[in-house]
């Protein structure tokens, strides 16, 4: 059983920063990628973030300059940096973790909120 512990802070101003990290737990075979979802409510999960098999970061057009992921693959861990945050930022940011045969597993969520 794949468990995955988000961590992090959930309150900001417009303009400030925070920093999530999560940390996948138990028998995990080959991964395909670790990374970020957010999600509002009534809508579709989105990528944020995350690192690819191999090293590459991947970035949604809407956090490129703003946000930064960086992680650990040993220890299973992945971090988001975000910085220049926007009141539109406000969402449910989800911990992935998925496998190269493309299961994915799901951290609780983290309600981020970034006040104007």
């Amino acid at each position: 059983q794949v468990q995955l512990v988000e961590s992090g802070g959930v309150l900001a101003q417009a303009g400030g920063s925070l920093r999530l990290s999560c940390t996948a737990s138990g028998i995990i075979f080959a991964r395909n990628s670790m990374g970020w979802y957010r999600h509002f409510p009534g809508k579709r999960r989105e990528l944020v973030a995350r690192i690819v098999n191999g090293g590459s970061h991947e970035y949604a057009d809407f956090v490129k300059g703003r946000f930064t992921i960086s992680g650990d693959n040993a220890e299973n861990t992945v971090n988001l940096q975000m910085n220049s945050l926007k009141p539109e930022d406000t969402a449910v940011y989800s911990c992935n973790l998925r496998t190269i045969d493309l299961l994915d597993y799901w951290g609780r969520g983290t309600l981020v909120t970034v006040s104007s």
